[in-house]
């Protein structure tokens, strides 16, 4: 039987990047998102709101760039696979996580006034796209531009 295991979420982080090495000299950055999600209560008829806190792990230089870039309260969008770790606690009692493991991450917004760095996003480049491997983003989001739309805007003259 196939399988098939893709997470995308969109958040904000909670909290700064946490960066460590691992023994062998790998970067591992730690994200936690907060993703919210309103509706409305159908006893009371007030808006309500919920919060989903999701853990996500970034390696190698697309770690050091989250590190470098990346803030609390930062929006971030997030592509990646869910993966179940477990450890046992120096006292001996099992644990284990569901994560999701980065494979791009996509800065969104415009970093905070004093946090534009040389090679940051700017306003003028809102979006940055980060993938594993250091590869380039496509070349329309580098540009902040949206990509253009797979099927034609102008739906009323198809005959179907």
């Amino acid at each position: 039987m196939a399988s098939f295991n893709r997470v995308v979420l969109m958040g904000n982080l909670t909290r700064d990047p946490e960066m460590r090495q691992t023994p062998s000299g790998a970067q591992v950055a730690e994200l936690r998102l907060a993703i919210s999600e309103t509706y409305r209560d159908r006893q009371t008829n007030q808006p309500k709101e919920i919060t989903c806190y999701v853990d996500v792990v970034v390696w190698n230089k697309l770690a050091e760039l989250c590190q470098q870039y990346l803030a609390k309260g930062r929006p971030v969008l997030v592509e990646g696979r869910l993966t179940y770790d477990e450890w046992k606690t120096p006292q001996g009692e099992a644990r284990n996580k569901l994560r999701v493991r980065a494979d791009t991450v996509k800065f969104l917004g415009t970093p905070k006034r004093g946090e534009a760095q040389e090679g940051a996003p700017s306003a003028a480049a809102p979006r940055a796209a980060v993938t594993a491997g250091g590869l380039p983003p496509p070349p329309a989001l580098a540009a902040g531009l949206e990509p253009a739309p797979a099927e034609p805007a102008d739906t009323d003259d198809l005959p179907f």
